[in-house]
């Protein structure tokens, strides 16, 4: 199926395309930050650093994009197409989804499919895609949880008992501090997804049916309880770190 793309959007799309490498090259070295010392800071658990569940929410929705553009970009230089420039475009517009926002989003299903049907029936599997990355993070964030509410639930014995290595415990607590941080910036990135597809949603209605719009809004509620549970158990290890005080 031939795209059309209105000549200012290519002129747009191949500005940001054409520094997508750099950015994402950008966006690795930050995520190579997180997962060190980080000026001296406790490294957090590699499970919430490495890994494949660890990058689909750890970016912005511009790093996300540019970081998977990158990769499709890349391919269309080394392909055989006979058109690098519009490989290089479609390559760029697939690779950001609603990470990008909304109205993107809707622009990027409306220049590939003209029915409102078929932009549903694509955007139903995004979402139920993003869903399945949500409960792949969450089960690698509860495994590093449990054992953060072990250690936090140790070092509170140690302090009744008046037994504290400060050094030790302050050395943990920074640990758990940084495990909190990665986790509250994914479900950042969660929940704005979760946003940008209700707007899609939204938007979708001036067009399709009820019907249509509502199946997707139930699968969008699936996938923001997958998020909200995650933010409670994250707020639950976040009150009892909190509570947690050295002299």
């Amino acid at each position: 199926m031939k795209i059309h793309i209105p000549f200012f959007k290519q002129l747009l799309l191949s500005t940001a395309i054409a520094s997508t490498l750099f950015l994402a090259g950008c966006a690795s070295t930050g995520s190579s930050v997180l997962s060190g010392n980080n000026g001296g800071r406790q490294a957090a658990d590699p499970r919430l650093t490495q890994g494949n569940d660890a990058e689909f929410f750890s970016k912005s929705g511009f790093q996300s994009c540019a970081a998977g553009a990158a990769v499709g970009v890349m391919g269309c230089m080394l392909s055989g197409t006979s058109n690098h420039a519009q490989c290089a475009i479609i390559a760029g517009i697939s690779a950001c989804g609603v990470a990008m926002g909304a109205n993107y989003y809707l622009d990027q299903r409306r220049s590939e499919y003209a029915s409102s049907a078929e932009r549903l029936a694509v955007m139903s599997q995004d979402i139920q895609e993003d869903t399945q990355k949500v409960i792949a993070r969450t089960e690698t964030a509860r495994r590093v949880m449990a054992e953060d509410r072990q250690r936090i639930e140790r070092i509170e014995q140690e302090i009744a008992e008046q037994r504290v290595n400060q050094v030790s415990v302050q050395r943990e607590l920074a640990g758990i501090d940084s495990n909190i941080g990665i986790l509250r910036r994914d479900l950042s990135n969660m929940q704005k997804s979760v946003s940008e597809y209700q707007s899609v949603a939204q938007l979708e209605r001036q067009e399709a049916s009820p019907a249509e719009v509502q199946k997707v809004e139930q699968e969008i509620e699936v996938m923001n309880q997958q998020v909200l549970a995650l933010q409670q158990e994250v707020d639950d290890l976040y009150s009892m770190r909190s509570a947690i005080t050295l002299g």
